[in-house]
């Protein structure tokens, strides 16, 4: 039976998401009016200042009067918040910073006031109340939830010692003691463990006491797989310390944060007994058998996702998968609104939304649409203006028209305009990798090079694919491999802090035979044509078939 706390947060959920699906009807004037209100609350702000945001009265003086900006147009006044100047971005005090990767490969930092928590809680609010409402009609009671996710911040700002971290963090970390407690299987304490390793082990171990566990959650599906992996190597010693109450010596873990947690556990003999029979049976610990009540699984949708949820059917057989929300460090754009399907309908009460079609993309001063005149199927990129002090702001995101409801587009991000690299999410650029390599150059001449990931997607790894001139030797392939890792984690920090982590393992090298990047850049030409000048190969790929046929010559781990 659910705890009273939870059941009070399911029925708030729904009531917020039965609200907001009655009020679609009015999107049109709710935009309007949240954009005015945006904009009487920041005009006073130094950003409102410099975009003369006082003089605007309408949605169409603000389309033809405020630039589009990308996010180094921002930077400036975002720098001042993070020295601790007030009133740069905002009238109200900036809490926290998001952290993400830039495209410049400089870190972004994202402003984050009690206003704009308030705004992303209740898109989340939003999103939560469909996936409680349609699992309770498919008969799934609620329950409590398993995630993995660290929650200790990247670190403060020099000057306005300002917390900044990731965005899951920050928000996990805003959550209150009392309902936190009540919401998740795992305590708080488990989340401030920085081995990755270990901090899944402590969490599966306070998970699998919980038979009747209803939901997992994860940012990327990657890091569910990983979940499911960490189950499988730790199943013999996760029964054994369950049935004894203990966490295993063999577990990396700071003395008072062991003491703290394991106060928290107690012998449960006879779920260990379960879960030996379970792992006789079938030889591992899936999640399928170990949790057979689960009512969704949460993690991102869209983009990559589809190709890791490829190998979810053999760990969770047909639960279905949930999207929460479709969000970014700088914005919450829709809130998921079908459990099992993707899509998230417009994040209308969170920011104000404009849309480029693809016919206006290459344009200095693009033409943009409102919401309701967004057609299906076709493809958008995103301008967003929320309480973040983002005014028409081009994060870069093409996404996908799947269904209107009530002239309200239901959407599903299909990538990132430019490209960037994940192993999880540190979102690596040509620009990071540019960084790295180029150094490298010094005594060594280098005909092209491409960064692409590796086939594995539990200990993923960057592979550095490069293809020297004629005449030219690698003298110490190890050590060049290293020093490429050393710049990569420079170069962007994201990546860097992955890496500590271990979350992404160390890089390898191939070196490729002479004419090799002139084989691939042949590839991508039409038939009859021959000049490959023409065609300019990114140094990222996502692409893990991008080297098949090509000859490697050698390879460095």
């Amino acid at each position: 039976m659910a705890q009273p706390v939870l059941s009070v947060f399911a029925m708030a959920a729904q009531w917020q998401q039965r609200a907001f699906t009655r009020q679609l009807p009015q999107a049109k004037s709710i935009q309007a009016r949240f954009l005015k209100t945006l904009i009487k609350e920041q005009q006073s702000t130094a950003l409102g200042q410099g975009l003369n945001l006082n003089r605007i009265s309408s949605i169409d003086e603000f389309r033809q009067q405020v630039p589009q900006w990308s996010y180094d147009d921002y930077a400036p006044y975002f720098e001042r918040a993070t020295a601790g100047e007030a009133k740069v971005v905002s009238p109200r005090s900036v809490q926290v910073f998001n952290m993400s990767s830039g495209s410049t490969g400089s870190r972004k930092l994202v402003p984050i006031t009690k206003r704009v928590q308030q705004t992303r809680a209740y898109a989340n609010q939003v999103a939560m109340g469909y996936a409680f409402e349609q699992a309770q009609a498919q008969g799934h009671s609620v329950g409590q939830l398993l995630l993995t996710t660290l929650i200790t911040p990247l670190g403060q700002t020099e000057k306005g010692h300002i917390t900044y971290g990731h965005v899951s963090g920050n928000q996990l970390r805003s959550t209150p003691s009392f309902v936190f407690k009540q919401l998740f299987v795992q305590p708080y304490d488990a989340l401030l463990i920085k081995d990755t390793a270990a901090r899944n082990y402590v969490c599966l171990l306070f998970g699998l006491r919980q038979e009747r566990l209803a939901y997992l959650a994860a940012n990327f599906p990657l890091i569910m797989l990983q979940l499911c992996t960490y189950l499988e190597r730790f199943g013999p010693a996760l029964v054994d310390d369950m049935g004894r109450g203990t966490i295993s010596q063999d577990i990396p873990l700071e003395p008072a944060l062991r003491q703290k947690l394991q106060s928290r556990l107690s012998p449960q003999p006879q779920r260990a007994k379960q879960l030996q029979m379970l792992l006789e049976r079938h030889g591992r610990l899936l999640p399928r058998h170990v949790w057979p009540h689960l009512a969704f699984l949460i993690t991102a949708q869209g983009g990559p996702s589809d190709f890791y949820f490829e190998r979810f059917g053999e760990y969770f057989g047909d639960t279905p998968i949930f999207g929460g929300t479709y969000s970014s460090s700088e914005a919450v754009f829709g809130s998921c609104c079908n459990l099992g399907h993707d899509g998230a309908i417009l994040a209308l009460k969170t920011n104000f939304f404009e849309f480029i079609a693809p016919d206006q993309w290459e344009k200095d001063n693009p033409r943009t649409l409102l919401p309701h005149q967004l057609e299906i199927g076709e493809y958008y990129r995103v301008l967003v203006t929320n309480y973040s002090g983002f005014c028409r702001y081009d994060i870069g995101d093409v996404l996908q028209v799947i269904d209107m409801r009530h002239g309200v587009p239901v959407i599903i991000f299909r990538y990132r305009q430019g490209g960037t690299l994940s192993a999880i999410s540190e979102k690596t650029t040509e620009y990071h990798v540019s960084q790295a390599v180029a150094p490298l150059q010094n005594n060594l001449s280098i005909e092209d090079f491409c960064v692409t990931l590796s086939e594995s997607l539990v200990d993923p790894y960057y592979v550095l694919n490069i293809e020297l001139t004629e005449s030219a030797k690698l003298p110490d392939p190890k050590e060049f491999l290293q020093a490429f890792d050393d710049k990569m984690q420079q170069a962007n920090e994201s990546y860097g802090f992955k890496r500590q982590k271990n979350d992404i393992i160390a890089p390898r090298l191939n070196i490729l035979a002479p004419g090799s990047f002139k084989q691939l850049r042949q590839r991508r030409l039409k038939p009859g044509i021959s000049d490959d000048a023409q065609v300019k190969l990114p140094h990222i790929s996502c692409d893990r078939t991008l080297l098949d046929g090509i000859t490697i010559t050698q390879q460095i781990q």
